[in-house]
């Protein structure tokens, strides 16, 4: 910035300043800003759940579980006992109806073949069997 310090033109009147002051237009700027950043309201990350107050009840009926084994010669067992596949079918479709489902437990062993666990698990849930868990997945990891 410069200081004019006199008048050099020759005549007695002062010489017109060509700058444009731009002190009050950075302070309404000011102002707007500040006056942004208040009334925008305050971002919060976090979600607002209404989590259930007390004690979780107690389930007194715990479902029964049916355990499916798959041995290595690929041959499925119902609770322990050898089954062919329209076996299997009708006592999947009959826990199906059951009002409490029971929990069906499919272990395949690591030397059955992937065709009949597949089968196992598609007549399940095409059944409508909600409650399926595969047991044992850790002996396929190498």
């Amino acid at each position: 910035m410069g200081m004019h310090v006199g008048n050099t033109s020759s005549s007695g009147e002062p010489e017109v300043m060509m700058d444009i002051n731009t002190t009050p237009l950075i302070d309404v700027m000011l102002v707007l800003l500040v006056m942004l950043i208040i009334t925008i309201p305050i971002q919060l990350h976090s979600v607002e759940l209404e989590m259930p107050v007390g004690a979780p009840p107690t389930n007194l009926v715990k479902p029964e579980k049916i355990q499916i084994d798959i041995d290595d010669r690929s041959v499925v067992h119902w609770q322990g006992l050898p089954v062919d596949a329209g076996a299997l079918e009708q006592k999947m479709s009959d826990i199906s109806q059951l009002p409490l489902q029971p929990e069906v437990h499919i272990r395949p062993n690591k030397d059955s073949q992937y065709a009949v666990f597949a089968n196992v698990l598609s007549s399940s849930k095409r059944l409508g069997l909600n409650k399926i868990a595969v047991i044992g997945a850790e002996q396929f990891v190498q």
